[in-house]
């Protein structure tokens, strides 16, 4: 794999690359000081990955990054920042790496990186994604909120309140959804420590990550908000049938399955053959490495891969990928692979997934009549 760093010693030092550089035979590493070398090495030769720094001497970040895409648009970019990316930054970079530069961070997100072009090797896909004028970045209420749990055991309802309040759209679009039918059970939520309180942690962040997600994207055709009730399902549902050590890695993955219908020129798999363009890449595959290049784990992006043909997945047994492929089709009223749920051993299970499926659903039939 090639991977270019772009920048000088305050931001990217010399020990750091050198550390890369010699973490694998396979990874070949090169460095530029600013974005005009950094232009001719990208132009001459592909590169996988590259590494920008906050600021180069002789052009704005995003320049380069618009350049990188333009001419090598399967290319990973990645941005390292001390504060808020600026906006154009935000939506040409695939992810960021926060100032220090951390060697464990920086070598996680170079080798799932890596992982991530062995999972899903099409270079069709990986450079119609990078042509993508603007994806959607990466949640940033849902990461801080993540992280915000992973770091303190002692997180209050009141922390989590706070952090959700810092974009107030993001906290307008939870509250309207606690007050759905699906989690208010008639009684109105009217502020975000009360909702937290009464939902719980696992729930609203769920419902951080939907709001952030189904905001975004170009297309104007898609129905997001049956978009993001038939995702908020897929999770209750994933969530159900895993055990507790990996019921939110399930219940992600679900929220997620659909987010390459959020993509502009990207073929959905469930709508007829004739209406879709033939040579544009399915929203499985296509969703999976969005994740991918957002950072997410390796089991939801599997999951959201191969959704619909779970068998393709690295494990045999029933676990993410099989909840996440029962869950999206219970959501969307669509047949289940029942030979694969017997191989797995959880076939007797399908009735009792259903008519919880069938309950959600009609919670949702109840909230719109």
């Amino acid at each position: 794999m090639r991977i270019l760093f772009v920048g000088g010693e305050d931001s990217l030092p010399s020990d750091l690359i050198a550390l890369v550089a010699d973490m694998d035979d396979g990874w070949q590493v090169q460095r530029a000081a600013d974005g005009t070398a950094a232009t001719a090495l990208i132009a001459d030769a592909p590169q996988d990955v590259v590494v920008v720094a906050p600021s180069l001497p002789d052009m704005p970040v995003a320049t380069l990054l618009g350049q990188i895409r333009t001419l090598r648009p399967e290319t990973s970019r990645i941005a390292v920042f001390g504060g808020q990316p600026p906006a154009r930054v935000l939506s040409l970079a695939h992810r960021f790496l926060p100032l220090p530069v951390g060697e464990a961070q920086l070598l996680e997100a170079i080798g799932s990186l890596e992982e991530l072009r062995e999972l899903l090797d099409n270079p069709a896909l990986r450079e119609r994604i990078g042509q993508i004028e603007k994806l959607p970045s990466p949640p940033q209420t849902y990461i801080a909120l993540a992280h915000a749990l992973e770091a303190e055991d002692d997180t209050s309802a009141n922390d989590i309140a706070q952090l959700i309040a810092g974009d107030p759209a993001i906290a307008a679009k939870v509250l309207q959804l606690c007050n759905s039918a699906y989690f208010s059970a008639g009684r109105t939520i009217t502020d975000l420590r009360s909702a937290v309180t009464r939902l719980g942690m696992a729930t609203m962040r769920d419902l951080v990550l939907a709001s952030e997600v189904f905001a975004h994207g170009t297309r104007s055709d898609l129905d997001r908000p049956a978009m993001q009730q038939r995702a908020l399902v897929a999770s209750q549902l994933a969530r159900r049938m895993l055990p507790d050590s990996s019921a939110e890695l399930g219940a992600t993955a679900a929220l997620l399955a659909d987010i390459g219908l959020l993509l502009p020129g990207i073929r959905d798999e469930r709508a007829a053959p004739d209406t879709q363009p033939a040579d544009a890449p399915g929203h499985t595959e296509a969703g999976a490495y969005l994740l991918g290049l957002w950072g997410l784990p390796m089991p939801i992006i599997e999951a959201v891969a191969f959704q619909r043909d779970p068998a393709r997945a690295g494990t045999r047994s029933f676990w993410v990928t099989g909840a996440v492929h029962v869950a999206t089709a219970l959501a969307a009223s669509e047949p289940v692979r029942e030979d694969y749920l017997q191989r797995t051993g959880v076939l007797e299970k399908l009735d009792g997934w259903r008519g919880h499926a069938e309950r959600l659903l009609g919670l949702d039939e109840t909230q719109h009549a």
